[in-house]
């Protein structure tokens, strides 16, 4: 977290406040008029279609006719240790003071983008997530929450619980950079042919937008044909449409089982009986198909505590306005954390 404020002056007003969610494809804004509004005019920005991310900010201003509030909470798909951010999935670099001058703000807060995202997760409402599998798991209500997603990249988050009035701290974390490990030997393979081009194989270079490109051209390397006339993530899930017996199909499997390996791993390693939730911009989109895939099975599939995660749910988010932009405005309210 990087909080940037103009000391010269007296605290900024808490409201009205622009709140972004900003990811290595897209860039997300939204208005918040007061603490009980809605947050309003919503728009995607992508960010391909501009050289920094204050052209993007300034864009969206434009887009909604208003002038810059005082305050700002923006939630960003990088580590953020200080006023310097280099992005890890985009070229955008920026300092964070600088840009809060440039954008006429007197405060702009600057956190994880899954950090902003598990900010929102005790307030999602029952119509904005969608339960996987584990039909005997329940939340426990004094235990850890889990958050993993992939999309551009893949995040990782979760809430640990104080113990009082039902308060949480969030995890800021690279969870998404871990070493990717294989329960399979098909798994072991695609691991092997990765490694060849990256070295060090993490959860990202696998459970994410490229790395499902990635898998499928893996998956062709090693049934003897390069494959590579597929180059998007679009097109992997077009083709699995398509032809339901495809590689593509293969990829997508191997793809949602990495996902359950990586997810039952975190679920473990933060106590997380509270429940793992699924967020990014891939799994939403499989609806059911991901319903299908082997991400329960091997979300649960650790030997002696099979019958600890069974008892966890997941639940993948589907609310259509990004809940980072929630969690990023109790950010901006919360102060100390």
């Amino acid at each position: 977290m990087f909080d940037s404020r103009d000391t010269a002056k007296p605290m900024p007003p808490a409201f009205p406040r622009w709140l972004g969610d900003i990811g290595g494809t897209n860039a997300r804004f939204g208005w918040q008029a007061s603490e009980a509004s809605a947050i309003t005019d919503v728009h995607v920005l992508p960010c391909a279609e501009y050289d920094s991310l204050k052209d993007a900010a300034t864009a969206y201003l434009n887009l909604i006719q208003r002038a810059a509030p005082a305050s700002a909470a923006f939630g960003i798909a990088n580590p953020v240790f200080g006023d310097a951010i280099a992005m890890t999935n985009h070229h955008w670099r920026f300092s964070v003071n600088e840009l809060r001058c440039q954008l006429g703000l007197e405060r702009l807060l600057l956190i994880n983008d899954f950090t902003a995202l598990a900010l929102a997760l005790t307030q999602l409402p029952d119509n904005a997530k969608r339960s996987v599998g584990g039909p005997n798991a329940t939340p426990a209500s004094d235990a850890a929450i889990g958050l993993i997603g992939p999309g551009t990249g893949l995040g990782v988050s979760g809430l640990l619980p104080l113990g009082y009035q039902n308060k949480w701290i969030p995890i800021s974390g690279e969870g998404g950079h871990v070493t990717l490990s294989a329960t399979t030997q098909v798994e072991f393979d695609v691991i092997k042919q990765l490694q060849k081009r990256y070295g060090h194989v993490s959860g990202e270079r696998i459970i994410s937008g490229t790395g499902l490109v990635d898998l499928y051209h893996a998956l062709g390397d090693l049934h003897g044909g390069a494959a590579r006339e597929i180059v998007t993530p679009a097109q992997v899930w077009e083709r699995a449409l398509a032809e339901p017996n495809s590689r593509a199909n293969e990829a997508i499997d191997l793809f949602c089982g990495f996902l359950g390996t990586a997810a039952g791993n975190l679920a473990l390693i933060l106590g997380a009986r509270g429940g793992i939730y699924i967020g990014g911009g891939i799994i939403p989109r499989m609806a059911d198909r991901f319903d299908r895939s082997p991400f329960r099975e091997r979300f649960e599939e650790k030997g002696r505590f099979k019958g600890y995660l069974e008892k966890i749910p997941t639940w993948v988010i589907t609310s259509p306005i990004s809940p980072a932009l929630q969690g990023a405005s109790r950010a901006l309210s919360l102060g100390i954390w």
